[in-house]
């Protein structure tokens, strides 16, 4: 079916709609504000349905060339001592960390490759104007020429400003109360194949993980009331989190002085977005923009894959678009609905006030590498990865990389 659509983002669901876009025989033009592809980010996972996407692009073996590795995560205490561990195999394998955990930059890099012949990308530039028409929407942009496609899809994340330019009234963001810190530094040599997360007093988290690249990803997270440090420059979160994470201990103080360096530096507010609707006429939306569930869900990644991979297919079997918007989101709901059951309390259990808080989280930790235990801990701890039948559409096989 011939049709011109227009994705704005390039991250991770824009370039994965492109791709199915394609296999359906549409063709799609890929708007990015960035000056060029985004190569930093933390690990994201492949579980579940995303993964069956993968497999369907004909990008599973590329996904396993560029996994980091990673053995599993150690919870240890102020003098690096393991208090408890789950490797891959824990918790049926599809618990904290899985086999097939990559840098959200490389599978975003990859799915770019896949793409790049096949898709116009635009990078520099983003929209600033979305006209819905009976027979198309037009679009300014901040720097090229005004254009019209049959359909536009939005797809640049949860603070989407283009989203917000057809959607505001129906947006509603939830918040955790939650900051996070996502950065690269040099490693060292207590940086082993395993994660190790940290817990300091007053809620606050320090996460090092590693990856293939020689480096180490550390994370800073922490629960806190002011709202609005995610609108700060740079500088200024830096300086909060010196100051807020100054006596926190243990490895911190080497990773506040490498912060400033490091290449990637990126700070956020960790939410949810509830969208009443994901389409209005001829303009869509996908993953982040319309049903982020936040990185405490552990779904971001199979939501957008997921997500991308039923958008296109509906596109492809509906010659009416707004036929095919309704069996999308028919179809995705509940999916979607059941990765954002994040309870409010959980980034508070994840991070005790106190010491005696904390003791208590770790031997928890420690019970439920029991394998009996863990059983159950499944129950609460295992994403929804595989709750739903995924359609098979035509086109749906992969075509050689």
């Amino acid at each position: 079916m011939s049709r011109t659509v227009l994705i704005s983002g390039a991250s991770i669901a824009g370039p994965a709609l492109a791709y199915w876009l394609h296999q359906h025989g549409m063709t799609a033009t890929v708007i990015e504000r960035a000056p060029e592809l985004r190569p930093g980010g933390q690990t994201v996972d492949l579980r579940g349905a995303g993964r069956t996407v993968i497999e369907r692009m004909g990008l599973e073996q590329a996904a396993r060339d560029r996994v980091t590795h990673e053995e599993g995560v150690h919870f240890v205490d102020d003098r690096n001592r393991i208090r408890a561990s789950f490797g891959t195999d824990s918790l049926d394998g599809d618990g904290f960390v899985t086999e097939l955990e990559l840098l959200r930059g490389e599978l975003a890099g990859l799915l770019y490759q896949r793409t790049r012949d096949d898709v116009d990308y635009v990078f520099g530039d983003e929209i600033t104007g979305l006209t819905d028409t009976d027979d198309g929407v037009d679009v300014t942009f901040r720097t090229g020429a005004d254009r019209r496609f049959d359909l536009v899809v939005l797809a640049d994340g949860l603070r989407s400003r283009t989203r917000d330019l057809v959607f505001a009234d129906i947006a509603r963001t939830r918040s955790f109360g939650l900051y996070t810190a996502y950065f690269t530094i040099p490693r060292a040599a207590s940086d082993g194949r395993w994660a190790r997360w940290y817990n300091a007093p007053d809620r606050r988290v320090v996460l090092l993980r590693p990856d293939n690249q020689g480096t180490t990803r550390a994370s800073l997270s922490f629960l806190y009331p002011q709202a609005g440090l995610e609108r700060l420059q740079a500088p200024a979160q830096q300086d909060f989190l010196r100051r807020h994470y100054a006596d926190a201990g243990w490895e911190t103080p080497r990773v506040l002085d490498t912060m400033a360096d490091s290449p990637d530096f990126y700070f956020e507010s960790i939410g949810q977005m509830h969208l009443k609707k994901w389409s209005r006429g001829r303009i869509a939306t996908v993953g982040d923009a319309a049903y982020c569930a936040s990185p405490l869900s552990g779904m971001g990644t199979s939501l957008a894959l997921v997500g991308a991979y039923v958008l296109a297919g509906e596109l492809s079997r509906h010659t009416d678009h707004s036929n095919a918007f309704h069996a999308y989101e028919t179809l995705l709901r509940p999916y979607v609905a059941q990765a954002q059951k994040v309870p409010w309390i959980a980034p508070r259990l994840a991070s005790p006030k106190t010491r005696t808080g904390i003791r208590l989280l770790n031997t928890i930790a420690s019970l439920a590498t029991n394998p009996k235990i863990s059983r159950l801990a499944t129950r609460f701890t295992n994403p929804p990865s595989d709750a739903i039948d995924l359609p098979t559409y035509p086109h749906t096989q992969p075509t050689p990389p």
